[in-house]
């Protein structure tokens, strides 16, 4: 009977074996009853387990049974003596029932007992627990009875359950593992009889052999009952009530078949994994050399713009992605031969050597391959990628090209100018990276080849050069029409800032007049203090207004570029403005001003030179006097009339140099 039957029967504790042995060495039997009514059935087969339990040589020495009746009624308590009659009639040796204080009555009882005496075959006894003692040593009692004997009945129960359960598995394993290695040692003997490699050991060898070292330690450090201390408890599972020669009887068994079975294991191993290998090796060159080239010979192309290229990557990707599961298969193949290679016998090495060396070619050639397909299509997008900026950026430098220009001043102008050259550098720089990018893409599909059944064929790329060569053109051209643009533009933009460089100039000829005019009245006053002096200042007078010619000629000048520019530009809402009349305007008055110096300075030097005449006769004297006196006062009467401008603007002249005039007439005056 095992415990896996009668398992909910063994957790209500009806009787258990507690390890405690009475003064003849015998085994102590424990029944404790219950105020609750116990099944007499579930108390038998309970009695039938624990009684299987013991060896023979343990049995022989006797039972000692302690019926608990301190919580039951004595009609039980009889039944369940008188029971043991029939269960273990032989064995049992002294019964004690263990009786309540003042319940039961004692005259009664013990007759009853009496007169069975000989009926039942052993004897019973009427004991109160504390007088328990008097048969059984304290230290073979549990708790219940005043002893010292530790027990955990549900630790009992699980580790009966690990105990018979190693037994079991055991058995049949060691019967198993038998079988198995005398089939492969007769395989062995008969070369034509294929192994039972499908017959295999319904457990697992590792996790019982685990299981009984486990339990050999523990049956041997008697912890069984899982006592704390440092005192060691008693258990009826120790190696009087479970040998432990039968466990290791077991265990060597069983290491043995165990140790006889890996080897066969490893034989098995072996075959199947060269089987497997050669299994494997062939489906990886099958699929090399027929699927997965198909896929590559059907793949060539490199798009005609970004987004194609983008989706031929995302294609080789997904091929790239079924060649991996192979290729993983490759390695691990590859390891699975160098470990064979290792270890192997010398009549699997050529073997092994020849379905490395297929292997790795095969794989080396298709690695290869997709590696060189991806260069091209990386090669491709990134191709692409550089035409579609270049064109971005032409399309920008066009549209600038084509933008009206209005800038509000030569800044403005070099500013944009300047913006355009960049622009311009920079679609020089993304054409010179087109053609080094086409260039690589080209010899890069120059030296691809294709694996078809065993050859290198070479493939017929003419449409993808000539799409990348007519890329490569097409941009130039459209960089050469820009460039066009671009000159034309320069040119304008140049008139421009020549027109707003003519029209600074000019604003600057008129102020410069200005200056001149404004000098010319403030500083220019003088009319000498004799000939020679009037004449010097005659002289610096015509440098000045030379002076003031150049400056108004430049002025003219520069008015007339500003004209013709504007015709040139076609730019009509621009003009001179008001600065050729403004040139005009401090022309004319600079003009007027000058020539009544010029007048002031001649009467001048005429009134000092009839002035300085003195050493002549006295009617030449007289004369003389006149003249100057008439030139004198001429002189006076200008100096005093203002300068009138031709726009109706009076402009008082400064006569500073009239008591000068008045003296010399007085010097010159005949006596």
């Amino acid at each position: 009977m095992d415990a896996t039957n009668i398992l909910p029967i063994l957790k209500k504790r009806l009787a258990f074996l507690s390890g405690g042995k009475d003064r003849r060495s015998g085994l102590i039997l424990t029944i404790p009853l219950c105020t609750e009514q116990t099944s007499m059935e579930e108390l038998s087969s309970t009695l039938d387990y624990l009684l299987g339990i013991p060896s023979d040589k343990c049995k022989a020495r006797g039972f000692t049974v302690i019926v608990d009746g301190r919580k039951s009624q004595w009609n039980i308590v009889k039944t369940v003596v008188l029971m043991l009659q029939n269960v273990i009639p032989a064995e049992v040796s002294l019964v004690c029932v263990v009786k309540p204080d003042e319940f039961w009555d004692k005259k009664v009882t013990h007759f009853c007992f009496w007169k069975e005496k000989d009926r039942l075959g052993f004897e019973v006894i009427l004991v109160s627990a504390n007088k328990l003692t008097r048969y059984i040593e304290p230290c073979q009692l549990t708790d219940e009875f005043g002893g010292s004997l530790v027990y955990d009945h549900i630790d009992w129960v699980n580790k009966r359950l690990v105990f018979e359960k190693f037994t079991k598995e055991s058995s049949s394993l060691l019967d198993e593992l038998v079988v198995i290695n005398d089939s492969e040692k007769s395989s062995q003997l008969d070369k034509e009889r294929p192994p039972d490699c499908n017959f295999l050991p319904s457990l697992d060898p590792e996790t019982v052999l685990q299981t009984g070292h486990e339990l050999l330690s523990e049956l041997q450090q008697r912890r069984f009952n899982g006592a704390e201390g440092g005192g060691v408890a008693w258990s009826p599972m120790d190696d009087e009530l479970l040998a432990q020669p039968q466990v290791m009887k077991l265990l060597d068994s069983l290491r043995e078949q165990y140790t006889k079975y890996q080897e066969v294991c490893r034989q098995r191993s072996k075959r199947s994994q060269l089987e497997d290998i050669q299994t494997k090796v062939m489906q990886v060159v099958n699929w090399l050399e027929g699927p997965g080239t198909e896929q590559l010979r059907t793949q060539w192309g490199i798009g005609d713009s970004i987004r194609a290229s983008q989706a031929l990557q995302q294609k080789h990707e997904e091929i790239e992605s079924q060649h991996s599961e192979w290729f993983a298969v490759y390695v691990e193949l590859n390891q699975q031969i160098a470990a064979l290679l290792s270890a192997g016998d010398e009549e699997d090495l050529v073997e092994l050597k020849g379905l490395q060396q297929q292997l790795s070619d095969v794989c080396y050639r298709q690695a290869s391959q997709l590696e060189s397909r991806q260069n091209v299509l990386q090669s491709a997008h990134e191709f692409h990628g550089t035409a579609q900026d270049l064109s971005q950026q032409l399309d920008g430098l066009l549209g600038m090209l084509c933008a009206d220009v209005a800038p509000a001043d030569g800044a403005a102008i070099q500013q944009t100018l300047k913006h355009l050259e960049e622009k311009l550098k920079s679609v020089d720089g993304a054409l010179v990276g087109l053609r080094e990018k086409g260039q690589v893409l080209m010899d890069q599909m120059s030296n691809q080849t294709s694996w078809s059944y065993g050859k290198d064929v070479p493939i017929d790329n003419k449409d993808n050069v000539d799409h990348i060569q007519g890329v490569m053109e097409d941009m130039q051209l459209r960089k050469q029409r820009c460039e066009d643009m671009v000159d034309v533009r320069r040119l304008k933009m140049l008139q421009m800032v020549q027109l707003f460089k003519c029209e600074e100039d000019a604003s600057q000829a008129v102020e410069w007049l200005g200056e001149l005019l404004d000098a010319l009245l403030k500083t220019h006053i003088r009319l000498g203090d004799d000939s020679q002096e009037t004449k010097v200042l005659l002289e610096k007078h015509k440098k000045f207004v030379d002076v003031a010619q150049s400056t108004y000629d430049y002025g003219r000048q520069l008015l007339q570029a500003t004209v013709v520019l504007c015709q040139s530009l076609r730019c009509s809402t621009r003009s001179s403005g008001d600065t050729l009349p403004r040139l005009n305007r401090v022309w004319k008055q600079f003009t007027v001003t000058t020539e009544e110096r010029v007048h002031r300075l001649e009467m001048a030097c005429c009134f000092h030179t009839a002035a300085e005449k003195g050493d002549l006769p006295v009617e030449v004297e007289q004369e003389t006097y006149e003249e100057v006196e008439t030139v004198g006062k001429a002189l006076l009467d200008r100096l005093t009339v203002p300068v009138i401008f031709p726009d109706g603007i009076p402009l008082i002249s400064r006569c500073d140099r009239i008591p000068s005039i008045s003296v010399v007439l007085c010097l010159v005056q005949p006596y």
